[in-house]
């Protein structure tokens, strides 16, 4: 099962293992509260994807396609993907972010990417 979930949020043991896909630390989060099984900064989108996007829902689409690129581009995402895979397989997985638009995300392109995966 794969979840995802604002870090802010509660940790909750129903979330199974927890992992930050973002690639700078959530502002006013200590390490004990954000409860991180793995911290996958090698899946965050690159900082100029992040200024770019900006969280605007009219650049949406097209984040997604340039995330997704900028994955399939990179040794070290395609190898923290499979490492998630993996996870999905034999555990809960709630993948965490910080962002405070929660349709619009790494997380949410994450979850679609890996779910069509295991189909």
């Amino acid at each position: 099962m794969l979840r995802i979930k604002r870090v802010y949020e509660p940790a909750d043991p129903a979330d199974g293992v927890r992992v930050l896909v973002d690639r700078l630390w959530p502002r006013g989060v200590s390490k004990q509260r954000a409860a991180l099984d793995l911290w996958l900064k090698d899946l965050a989108p690159s900082d100029e994807l992040r200024k770019w996007f900006g969280h605007d829902p009219e650049r949406w689409k097209q984040f997604q396609a340039r995330y997704r690129r900028e994955l399939k581009s990179s040794r070290p995402a395609a190898e923290a993907l499979r490492l998630l895979q993996e996870k999905t397989r034999r555990h809960t997985v709630t993948l965490l972010y910080a962002a405070r638009d929660q349709a619009h995300n790494e997380a949410q392109v994450l979850q679609a990417l890996l779910t069509r995966r295991k189909s």
